[in-house]
């Protein structure tokens, strides 16, 4: 498998619950992976990138390990960890300074001197010398000294990082592709396919799936380049009805699952064919327009609908029904299971993601909105409305600014008239487009010079 990034790499081992995302959100100087005091909260492989001085290397957080257990979730969160120790360049082994050597410890240990990988020893929540003497128990793991960290309060960590440079060669920047990533959320009520959907766009078992829904809960980026473009792709934890989430763990993935939204390009909102579209598959598509946002919806699990029981066709007019408000979205239909549909989907992100960054000329922009407001005069109070100049500020939403004589008497239905006029004309798929309307200056009288 092509590795993500040519920094160098450090994958973070170690038990449940032994401190390793608190360690990789001190490493990465925020808080990027969900913590939390109870085991087994991170499942997938989180990536984020550590600068220390001059040097910088990717690290990768990965879920507790239990090498022993047959349980299909742990069995996959084990094989996610395993990837990570394969693509990693040095293992930084995480222990719980205060337990000493545990068995899963030692079992841990074992695997790892296996691999043949180089192995930095984390004795984390030492949190003052006192608790040093208790380290020598470590020893008998065969790893190498322990490095005391208090990953909560960050003591240790500089002598940490200091080693870690040290143990690792320092790897040249390659030059940078030319144009910027494309930034993807992928979200989705729970189970629809969303981690599905991610491993048959990278091609691999990037993230963690499971048949259980809420298996994803970090939101896990992937780099990945297609066809020369780069990609980076952002699985999110399954958003379910605010009635129906009770668990603080959950609340948490959800926020930072809609704060994706946020730092994408392009939301994939996904959604489950056998099923049809759900309320809840509206609230999520409503957070992504919200967020300003490019959309593509993705039918997914289109395999499992019988021939001949719903056409396409059928489908898009659903979600053109139930989805006003994304009658923009492209329409794609996709069987993660089979990889069936992900080279359209990547066409389509392509062609979302350059609309969502256009920018059109003012003199373009003038002549299309005055028309449109030819071929549907409004009167506001008796006084007709007068559009004196119109620009496109901004993009990543393309956002136009219109002064008008009665700017803030104009109805939502003749704004959504305005914005239909300069798609039109202009396309912009799968984009939000946005209107501020301002009052128009005042034309300048010149004063006449009187001549005596």
């Amino acid at each position: 498998m092509a590795r993500a990034t040519d920094l160098p790499v450090i994958a973070i081992v170690g038990r449940p619950n032994v401190g390793k995302s608190t360690l990789f959100n001190r490493l990465v100087g925020r808080r990027r992976a969900l913590v939390r005091d109870v085991p087994g909260v991170t499942r997938d492989r989180l990536y984020g990138q550590v600068s220390f001085e001059r040097w910088q290397a990717t690290v990768i957080d990965t879920g507790g390990f239990d090498p022993s257990s047959e349980e299909p979730l742990i069995e996959g969160v084990r094989r996610q960890i395993l990837t990570a120790i394969e693509e990693a360049d040095l293992v930084l082994f995480v222990v719980d300074g205060r337990d000493g050597a545990t068995a899963l410890d030692a079992e841990i240990a074992r695997v790892l001197r296996r691999t043949g990988r180089p192995v930095v020893l984390a004795a984390n929540k030492v949190d003052g010398p006192a608790q040093e003497p208790g380290l020598a128990d470590l020893y008998r793991l065969g790893v190498g000294e322990p490095v005391p960290v208090s990953s909560e309060h960050g003591r240790g960590v500089g002598e940490l990082l200091e080693l870690l440079r040290a143990r690792i060669p320092e790897v040249s920047m390659p030059p940078p592709r030319p144009g910027a990533p494309v930034d993807v959320a992928v979200v989705g009520r729970p189970n629809v396919g969303k981690s599905s959907l991610v491993n048959a766009m990278v091609g691999a078992e990037r993230v963690l799936v499971h048949e259980a829904p809420g298996t994803t809960r970090d939101a896990v980026d992937t780099t990945l380049v297609y066809e020369g473009r780069t990609y980076v792709l952002v699985d999110t934890a399954g958003i379910r009805r605010k009635g129906r989430v009770f668990e603080p763990l959950e609340k948490l993935a959800v926020v930072m699952a809609l704060r994706s939204l946020e730092r994408c390009h392009v939301a994939l909102v996904v959604l489950d064919a056998a099923e049809g579209v759900t309320a809840q598959d509206a609230h999520i598509a409503g957070y992504a327009d919200q967020a300003g946002r490019a959309a593509v919806l993705v039918v997914n699990k289109w395999d499992l609908v019988p021939k001949g029981l719903v056409t396409k066709a059928d489908v898009v007019e659903q979600l053109r029904d139930r989805l006003p408000f994304l009658e923009h979205a492209p329409v794609c239909f996709t069987s993660a299971v089979r990889g069936e549909g992900v080279s359209d989907l990547f066409d389509t992100i392509d062609e979302v993601a350059a609309a969502f960054g256009r920018r059109v000329g003012t003199t373009e922009v003038t002549t299309t909105l005055r028309s449109a407001i030819e071929r549907r005069p409004v009167s506001i109070a008796g006084v007709p409305l007068i559009l004196k100049s119109a620009a496109q500020v901004s993009a990543a939403p393309p956002t136009f600014a219109l002064r008008v004589n009665k700017p803030d008497d104009v109805h939502p239905s003749y704004q959504r008239y305005l914005i239909k006029s300069l798609r039109r004309a202009f396309g912009f798929p799968g984009t939000p487009i946005r209107l501020s309307l301002r009052k128009g200056a005042a034309k300048r009288v010149r004063a006449r010079k009187v001549r005596r």
